[in-house]
């Protein structure tokens, strides 16, 4: 047996009844292939089908299984912190339940931990059962929240990811409710390490990360991380001014020579100027929707149900 160090897995967990079974012994075996004591968290974020029965057969079962069950759903990344807030373990491993991430990298982790590493995050080489939409759509969010955010986010990751108890401490004193752990992590600057992996395709059930969802993480990595859209509007302002001076000057040529409706373009230079302010209103709505989330400091999440804790 290895020192007595311990590793907390975190797995958030909803509508997954039918991948639960498949996925825990994968996951236990994973923990033990490290030698440490270890325990495993599943958070249930709300599911209203047979997950919690699953869930508190595994736990009746086997004693080193917590859970922890949500009044609703809160969300992937408040399942998470809940996962955190409970963890005991000396390194914490973040992984998802449909094991498109495979649990065997996790004694992989845990050696680049022992080696030194504060963080060692999933780098994904490639999307396996994916369409070309979702995998074109995240290489184009990926890389719009890179060059926007004033921290390094390192492309083509996810939550799958050890951190040692130091970084986990600091998430815990983070208690934001728009939390977007990617880009927390690259803020607090511990030494990050990337672990490459094919990421495999679900291994039941389908994906309950819907278009919605993933916009509202996009919005919550971007406006969480960077000011820059907040910034745009001079840079735009700027160049629609040069514009307008250009086609006032157009106007004018054609006046003077086969001539030309100006009402026109005029009609068309208010049009475009009336999106781009709705566009940068709805962009600070953004910012000022997270200050009134933040203002009225509601506990991150309720939980109605804890077994093993």
């Amino acid at each position: 047996m290895a020192e007595e160090k311990r590793i907390s897995l975190i797995v958030p967990v909803y509508y997954e009844e039918e991948v639960l079974p498949i996925a825990y012994p994968r996951m236990k075996a994973s923990l033990e292939a490290t030698g440490y004591d270890y325990e495993i968290i599943f958070v249930n974020d709300g599911s209203r089908d047979g997950t919690m029965g699953v869930l508190r057969k595994i736990a009746a079962q086997d004693k080193r299984v917590k859970v922890l069950s949500f009044s609703r759903n809160f969300g992937h990344q408040l399942a998470v912190t809940a996962g955190m807030d409970e963890a005991t373990g000396d390194a914490l491993v973040i992984i998802d339940a449909d094991l498109q991430d495979p649990p065997e990298l996790i004694p992989d982790m845990v050696k680049l931990w022992e080696q030194g590493a504060d963080i060692v995050y999933g780098k994904r080489k490639k999307r396996e059962g994916e369409t070309f939409l979702k995998k074109f759509t995240a290489a184009c969010y990926y890389r719009l929240l890179t060059s926007m955010s004033a921290y390094p986010i390192p492309l083509d990751t996810g939550d799958f990811r050890l951190i040692g108890r130091n970084v986990a401490d600091v998430f815990l004193k983070m208690r934001e409710h728009a939390r977007f752990l990617r880009g927390m992590s690259a803020w607090m600057g511990f030494e990050s390490v990337p672990l490459e992996y094919i990421r495999q395709e679900r291994a039941a059930g389908k994906t309950k990360y819907t278009l919605k969802k993933m916009l509202k993480l996009a919005l919550d990595g971007i406006t969480g991380f960077s000011t820059k859209p907040l910034t745009l509007p001079l840079g735009i302002g700027g160049a629609v001014i040069g514009l307008s001076l250009l086609g006032f000057l157009a106007v004018l040529i054609c006046a003077c020579t086969v001539g030309a409706a100006p009402w026109l373009w005029g009609l068309c230079g208010v049009a475009l100027l009336q999106g781009i302010v709705l566009l940068f209103l709805g962009i600070q709505g953004a910012y000022m929707g997270r200050i009134f989330e933040e203002a009225k400091q509601r506990p991150l999440y309720i939980v109605a149900e804890k077994l093993n804790t």
